[in-house]
């Protein structure tokens, strides 16, 4: 039986943390060997918060060398970057062209920066139907999301719903996979581990910056135990009930314990990562290969997208 299509991305947009990997990345490891799994770089996102060239680059460069250092393998997985593949822009703006404003006005990412009054760029707004293609594009099956993000997948398959509606019936609706568990990781402060919030714990983080990152957890001093410490520590490993048991109200012993399991878990990641930067012509060529791959199957999909929508005269 052929194996299903599994799709996710990240933007490079700087340094990825615990969140992200426990939130999706993990995911993607364990899904390997179960789905013909796509990832990719959402490098055109990205460009709603980085507009320097030679910065966008290093972050570039950066997400692929963390992709190779959680283990994503090349030969089982498809490594691409977004703006390899120009049909993604392109199925963007046939998908613009069938939907309204209201509807892109109910966008977590939009009513956010609205109630926080910022001026929004087009791409802001816009970036449904970007994800929407990113997703549509290959048939995707399954999309790991964390809980706050099933939005983009119900996105997807709004749009795919109506294009096939008005034109034919040509794309796959795609399916939302939860971890519930690791679902929402949280920061430092309490909050969602989040870049904008600056409450993360940096995935190949130093032994001094580990240190740093834990020690500033915020916790609350009612309880036997501090909850934000404890929420993070149980992802690493799954026998930490006695011992915060054993240590109920010694929050300086728990924090320094999840510590030493932090330091574990990250310095083998971080070694991998520092090898793999030694050969940047290796790492560039798994994405170049990823993206020949990518397109072959995005012209193939357009191809047909565009004899539904009634261009394609030859």
């Amino acid at each position: 039986m052929t194996k299903k299509i599994l799709l996710s991305g990240v933007k490079p947009t700087g340094r990825p943390h615990l969140g992200n990997y426990f939130g999706a990345m993990k995911q993607w490891l364990d899904m390997q060997n179960d789905y013909q799994c796509m990832f990719f770089l959402a490098d055109y996102h990205a460009l709603n918060f980085i507009q320097n060239g030679k910065e966008l680059k290093q972050e570039i460069f950066d997400l692929v060398l963390d992709y190779l250092a959680i283990g994503l393998d090349p030969q089982k997985s498809l490594i691409y970057k977004q703006s390899d593949i120009p049909e993604h822009t392109e199925l963007t703006w046939i998908f613009d062209t069938i939907t309204t404003m209201p509807y892109l006005e109910r966008a977590h990412a939009y009513k956010d920066a609205m109630a926080n009054k910022k001026e929004i760029n087009v791409g802001t707004f816009n970036y449904p139907m970007l994800m929407a293609a990113d997703i549509l594009m290959y048939d995707a099956d399954v999309v790991p999301v964390g809980a706050d993000q099933k939005q983009h997948v119900e996105y997807a398959r709004d749009t795919a719903e109506k294009f096939n509606r008005i034109f034919s019936e040509i794309f796959k609706l795609p399916e939302a996979k939860i971890l519930e568990s690791v679902a929402t990781v949280p920061g430092t402060d309490g909050r969602k581990m989040s870049k904008s919030y600056g409450n993360t714990i940096p995935l190949f983080a130093s032994s001094a910056e580990i240190e740093k990152s834990v020690m500033s957890i915020v916790t609350d001093s009612s309880g036997d135990r501090p909850e934000n410490v404890y929420a993070i520590h149980k992802l690493l490993r799954s026998d930490i009930d006695s011992l915060y048991e054993e240590n109920k109200g010694k929050y300086k012993i728990l924090k320094e314990a999840l510590i030493e399991d932090l330091k574990k878990f990250i310095a083998p990641l971080r070694e991998k990562r520092e090898q793999l930067a030694e050969d940047k012509e290796y790492v560039l060529d798994v994405l170049k290969e990823g993206g020949k791959r990518a397109k072959a199957r995005a012209e193939k999909k357009m191809d047909v997208v565009r004899e539904a929508i009634g261009v394609k005269l030859y």
